[in-house]
Formats: C-alpha cells, sequence, structure tokens
C-alpha cells in the first residue's frame, strides 16, 4: 500500500538583502495522509479553546506587543466577546486620532497592524503566546510528521556562486530533502501544499518541472509527485504549522529564542541522531543546534 506525504511549506523572513531580518527560512513540515484528519481535528481544537475557529495562525503577528489593551482596565477578566468590543474601540479611536494629525504613513502602517492583528485582539499577550506553544508542542508530539528546512545566513550567501537567488535555492534544498526522506520510507510518495505567495509561485512551479524532468542538483525526483499546489494560507490551517515552524526557527537563529525552536526541531527528518531535514546555511563552525544536529555548517 502507498502512503502519501502531504508536505506544507511557508517562509519566514524575507529573501531581500535590504530588509530588517538577517535569516531567510524555507520550512516544509510533512504529514501521512492517513493522519492529515486526525491533526486538523487536534489543531482545530486547539483554536477553538482560544476563540479562533477559521482563523488563520500567523506566529509573527499573534506574537506582537497589543499596546490598547494595557489601557483598558480589567482586560484579562472579560469575556471574548467584551475584549473584542473594548480593543475595537480603543483602535478606532486611535484611527480617527492619526487621520488628524495628518501622519497618512503612520496611519497606514497602523491602519494595517489593526488589520493582520484583529483575528487575536481578544486575547491577552500570555494567551497569544501560550496558543502558539500549545500547538508547537502538539506538532513536537506528531511522531509520523517530519520537519525539512532550508535556513539561510544572508550576510553569507553569494548568489554569483549558487546561480540561483535566495528563495531558490531554499526551494530546491527542501524538495531535495523531502525526496530524500520518501525515498528511505519506501512506498511513498509526496507532494508539496505550498502558501500562495505570488512572487514565487510562477517560478517555484517551473523551477519543480525542471526538478521532475532533471532532477535537482543532489538527487532524481522520483518520489515528489506534480508542481506544487498553491493554497491560501487563511483557508488551510495545516499550512499555517509550516509558518510557525518556520518562525520559530528563525527567531531562534536572530534571537536566540529556544522555547519554540526546541519543540518543532523535535520532528527534523534524521537518520540516527543526524539531523538531515534541516539545515542552516552560514560561516564555517557555527555552534547553533542546527548545524551540532546536522554535523556540519554547510
Amino acid at each position: 500500500m502507498y502512503i502519501m506525504h502531504l508536505c506544507y511549506i511557508d517562509e519566514s523572513g524575507t529573501p531581500e538583502f535590504q530588509d530588517n531580518t538577517s535569516h531567510y527560512v524555507l520550512a516544509g513540515l510533512s504529514v501521512p495522509d492517513e493522519y492529515w484528519r486526525q491533526h486538523h481535528n487536534q489543531l482545530e481544537s486547539i483554536k477553538r479553546r482560544y476563540g479562533l475557529e477559521n482563523e488563520e495562525i500567523h506566529v509573527a503577528w499573534m506574537m506582537r506587543s497589543y499596546p490598547e489593551q494595557n489601557h483598558i482596565d480589567g482586560f484579562e477578566f472579560m469575556d471574548f466577546a467584551r475584549r473584542r468590543l473594548e480593543v475595537s474601540k480603543k483602535r478606532k479611536a486611535e484611527l480617527l486620532r492619526l487621520q488628524k494629525s495628518n501622519n497618512s504613513k503612520r496611519y497606514r502602517q497602523t491602519r494595517k497592524n489593526y488589520a493582520k492583528t484583529d483575528a487575536y485582539k481578544h486575547l491577552t499577550s500570555e494567551e497569544r503566546r501560550q496558543v502558539v506553544t500549545d500547538i508547537a508542542t502538539l506538532i513536537s508530539d506528531w511522531g509520523v510528521t517530519r520537519l525539512f528546512a532550508e535556513c539561510i545566513d544572508k550576510v553569507h550567501f553569494d548568489p554569483t556562486i549558487t546561480n540561483m537567488p535566495i528563495h531558490e535555492q531554499a526551494f530546491e534544498q527542501v524538495v531535495s530533502r523531502f525526496e530524500y526522506f520518501l525515498k528511505n520510507t519506501q512506498s511513498s510518495y509526496g507532494l508539496l501544499i505550498h502558501d500562495n505567495n505570488q512572487t514565487v509561485a510562477e517560478r517555484h512551479t517551473e523551477l519543480m518541472k525542471t526538478f521532475l524532468r532533471k532532477g535537482t542538483l543532489w538527487t532524481q525526483i522520483e518520489h515528489v509527485i506534480e508542481t506544487p499546489m498553491f493554497v491560501d494560507s487563511q483557508l488551510t490551517s495545516m499550512v499555517q504549522l509550516a509558518d510557525l515552524c518556520a518562525y520559530a526557527i528563525r527567531r531562534y537563529l536572530e534571537n536566540s529564542e529556544e522555547h519554540l525552536f526546541d519543540l518543532v526541531f523535535k520532528r527534523a527528518d534524521r537518520i540516527g541522531d543526524t539531523s538531515v531535514g534541516v539545515r542552516h546555511f552560514t560561516s564555517p563552525g557555527c555552534s547553533c543546534k542546527i548545524c551540532t544536529s546536522h554535523r556540519s555548517p554547510y
């Protein structure tokens, strides 16, 4: 009997050198099809507990500070509905104030921040952190899942050597490692399910067509079928888990934040004690947990 492994892919950080992130991380979380329903239901159960039914889990926005909550007396003792109402009132007042100040740039940025965090405004900062921890713990307990990731230190990346931009090298690496995993498990095929980033969707589709014909630099592609399916992460909960994994890895590499990383890194594909599913592309001699587990920083 053949098993289909669904590999959900998302990124954290950007591939551009000009932004304020030092790393770009592309992560793929693979789930066997026979466990998909069980895992999906477990994730939805956590989301319901925190009033996040049908909402996207976008960790970077959840982990931000929501300063208006600090100005609402007794906020933590309110029910979710009352919290939403009180935060909405504070945010509406702030947007009106910014409109009158003629600071259009600040107004646009604040409006964007409010839109991106609207789904989580009823949760305290501690509750938001707990949601993310609960989901990361869930992932760590899924023994049948596998994590693949390419983590690129942009300071040490030279596109003239690789002849590829950062996001393309990362994609080739993740696809190659997923293929190796499928070969090693035998009787398995895999499908890539990618967050629908319009800037890379067309290019990654063309790359995958090339990989299917010619292979990658590292291996022939015999078990990953078709080109990636691009889906809306707001509507596909399991892609949101890849977002969490990519975020946890990047925050560990950039800020030494270990809590979430240690949970998701348990699921890195391994051969024996060696992590073969996650790689940190950086300078020689790196002593991070990824490089130590991978045995080599390159």
